[in-house]
């Protein structure tokens, strides 16, 4: 059985109307997604400032989990929900849907 890799993914933007995106795999989606003026925005692109906190839903494949750094953060600012992420730290290596959310605090 031959495992077919795909080398571009889309993600798509929930309830927005912002036209769903075809990127290659391991696309920095902060700079992609602003260039793009999707509906996600970006703080300190670094994973530090929360601004674009995003749920994501795979649609096709699977994405790695959020690193510790990360993983502390969202336990701040999205307690208790395993679908959210920064879109700053994802590794784009499946399809996906994202859309917005806000921080608790």
């Amino acid at each position: 059985m031959k495992v077919e890799i795909k080398s571009d993914h889309q993600v798509r933007f929930g309830s927005s109307a912002h036209a769903p995106m075809n990127l290659p795999s391991h696309t920095n989606l902060s700079e992609c997604l602003t260039i793009q003026n999707s509906p996600v925005f970006f703080g300190c692109r670094t994973g530090i400032c929360g601004t674009c906190l995003v749920q994501v839903e795979v649609l096709l494949g699977e994405i790695p989990p959020p690193k510790s750094e990360e993983a502390e953060l969202l336990q701040v600012i999205a307690p208790g929900n395993s679908k959210a992420r920064l879109a700053c730290q994802l590794d784009l290596i499946a399809d996906i849907n994202i859309e917005r959310i806000l921080p608790k605090t």
